[in-house]
């Protein structure tokens, strides 16, 4: 009689391997499905958008840089020149000029504006009353025309105007803030600009404060801070992406100021206020040279997009220490 033995545990044991059930995949395969309806129906929602800026945006500089190629008429002739507008660019001291007097603008401005929008906004961030109405107040500026706000600040600039009436009475004499030296009608045409914008940038500004967790305030005032060291320590660190975005609209900004000139100043005097963009419409619509306007634009392009990302590499550095 033969005896037969059992396999023992182990030998019998075998590698379990691990199944995906149907349910399983039917679940996985039901979450892919959403993620594709999810992603669809974002892509639909901004898909107006996107066509817009398109339309109105990208096909614009796509243009502009062909046409910088080529002398273009309005009569529908165009000669391509490669690029003998962009060397006659270059060699023209006016368009120096226009450089230097919007990159000096632009070295007033910005830190002017971020200054007071920012102040603006921390006055406002502590107020508990009429909060709402002194925004409303404040952002009415912003409302209103360049031309108007041109106009009016003509006016109060004028060597007879009550600016120069009341220190007149001062004894400080008239001050020619509209036909004096660069700086002097450069920070004139500034300022006009920041009583003008600095309501949106203030607003920005606003959201990002009330966007900051209180705890880590209430944090460093019970740690002692001083209100300019919460302010500089807490305040600022976590401002800074919004800081980032304020910093280069108010770049853009500042390079493409034309209006508040073109009112107050014409350019003038002898140069001192002739901006880059108040060059491109003297060549595209003065004299019809819509070539080398077009090259002057992508110049400006190029000089914006730069500045953008040294501005956004000078962020990120003072984040990563």
């Amino acid at each position: 009689m033969s005896v037969q033995t059992l396999p023992s545990k182990a030998s019998d044991a075998r590698p379990s391997r691990l199944r995906t059930t149907p349910t399983d995949a039917n679940g996985q395969d039901a979450r892919r499905r959403q993620r594709r309806r999810e992603a669809v129906t974002g892509v639909l929602f901004v898909l107006p958008t996107l066509v817009i800026f398109g339309v109105f945006k990208f096909l614009p500089v796509l243009g502009a840089g062909a046409m910088s190629l080529t002398q273009y008429r309005l009569n529908g002739d165009v000669t391509f020149l490669g690029t003998d507008n962009y060397t006659r660019l270059f060699d023209d001291p006016h368009f120096w000029e226009s450089l230097g007097a919007t990159g000096a603008y632009v070295v007033l401005f910005v830190p002017l504006i971020i200054v007071v929008s920012l102040a603006g906004a921390v006055l406002l961030n502590k107020l508990v009353r009429f909060s709402g109405t002194f925004r409303a107040v404040l952002f009415v500026p912003y409302l209103s025309s360049f031309v108007m706000a041109g106009i009016v600040w003509s006016w109060i600039f004028d060597l007879d105007g009550p600016l120069n009436t009341a220190l007149g009475g001062l004894g400080l004499g008239p001050v020619p803030f509209l036909s004096g030296d660069q700086w002097l009608v450069l920070g004139s045409l500034a300022l006009v600009s920041v009583w003008k914008g600095f309501g949106y940038s203030m607003l920005v500004f606003l959201a990002g404060l009330k966007a900051q967790p209180a705890e880590v305030h209430e944090a460093a005032r019970i740690d002692g801070a001083s209100n300019w060291q919460a302010f500089r320590h807490v305040t600022l660190p976590l401002l800074k992406p919004v800081l980032f975005f304020v910093l280069v609209i108010e770049t853009i900004v500042g390079f493409q100021v034309f209006d508040t000139i073109y009112v107050m100043t014409g350019g003038g005097p002898n140069r001192a206020s002739y901006s880059l963009i108040y060059f491109l419409y003297d060549q595209g619509f003065k004299f019809l040279d819509f070539g080398y306007a077009a090259a002057a634009g992508m110049v400006l392009f190029a000089v914006v997009l730069i500045l953008s990302l040294i501005q956004r590499r000078f962020v990120e550095g003072k984040d990563a220490q």
